[in-house]
């Protein structure tokens, strides 16, 4: 994940968050929600943490990025792989790929979906030293929120709602300068280069959307959810309808009605230069001294931190959210 200026399973895990978690349709009104399934996301995440660190420039960067669009176009979706290279501040050129998934494509009214699928170089935050300069699994950070969307995807195949929905994995969001390192490490980049690069150069020519919704660490056990300062100010009426969702399907608990300031994230590149309002569904705490779980940017961020449960409140919550659109 990236830099906040905030005040503020292998199926070993624990009860809550290894029991399976059964399919129904959940009626609201006249409109049929499909039901999330958790055990499908938690299988796209250890899929995704299997290829070890999603460090852009390695082998497992490109299997999964491949992985990532073989399983969008199995679902449906038509699938555009936006390659660039940008570069790092020493100057270096590393290629990156964002992956846009479209559904119903010819349907004009839109929904963004997002996350980033690449995964921290540096553990600068793990308690350890030795670490510092290690890359992480980033399964919460990274492999989660991709998973839910994937399940989502899925959900969108099998029942057709009243939207087209864009999913997007955006690239070299997590390569930011290293609070901690036991060397002098240059060889870094800026935050969300994938982000930016397809906001200023969208798949589709003058790209909008009705509002965009970024995944960002939704499956860490005890992940929290509070409403982002960027999200409130400039996409208040989805950050209400969301939150409304999830109080309305039993998830109250995730999503805290209680504010924290903006975060330097993808949305902040969809909002400036797109001009979609997006709101952050981004794990916090903050009673923390970096503002974010006890997992971030840390040799921890494994398959080991993952919880269905958190998934679950997530991907019901925003499927709720897409399939009431009208």
């Amino acid at each position: 994940m990236i830099k906040i200026p905030l005040l503020l399973c292998i199926f070993a895990l624990g009860f809550s968050c290894k029991q399976s978690l059964k399919t129904q349709n959940i009626i609201s009104e006249t409109v049929s929600v499909p039901v999330f399934n958790a055990d499908s996301a938690y299988i796209f995440t250890t899929n995704q943490v299997a290829f070890g660190p999603r460090v852009p420039g390695t082998a497992a960067h490109e299997a999964c990025g491949n992985y990532l669009s073989s399983e969008l176009k199995r679902f449906g979706a038509k699938v555009v792989e936006q390659e660039t290279t940008v570069y790092l501040r020493d100057r270096s050129p590393i290629k990156i790929k964002n992956i846009i998934g479209s559904f119903y494509p010819d349907n004009k009214s839109r929904i963004l979906l997002y996350a980033h699928w690449d995964s921290r170089p540096f553990a600068d935050h793990d308690p350890n030293p030795d670490n510092w300069d290690k890359p992480i699994d980033g399964a919460n950070d990274g492999a989660g929120a991709c998973a839910a969307l994937l399940e989502i995807a899925r959900q969108i195949w099998n029942n057709q709602p009243a939207v087209g929905i864009d999913v997007i994995f955006f690239d070299m969001e997590d390569w930011g300068p290293p609070t901690n390192s036991k060397v002098a490490n240059t060889h870094h980049g800026n935050w969300c280069m994938g982000s930016e690069y397809w906001a200023k150069n969208p798949h589709i020519p003058n790209y909008i959307a009705r509002f965009g919704i970024l995944f960002d660490m939704v499956s860490a056990r005890g992940a929290q959810f509070y409403k982002e300062g960027y999200s409130q100010q400039y996409a208040p009426s989805v950050v209400k309808k969301v939150w409304e969702a999830a109080l309305s399907n039993g998830h109250g608990s995730f999503f805290i009605d209680q504010f924290t300031n903006p975060i330097t994230d993808d949305h902040e590149n969809v909002i400036k230069y797109r001009k979609i309002p997006c709101i952050n569904i981004i794990h916090l705490d903050p009673k923390s001294s970096t503002g974010f779980g006890s997992y971030w940017h840390t040799m921890n961020d494994n398959i080991n931190s993952v919880c269905k449960e958190t998934l679950n409140a997530v991907g019901q919550t925003v499927l709720y959210v897409i399939y009431r659109e009208k």
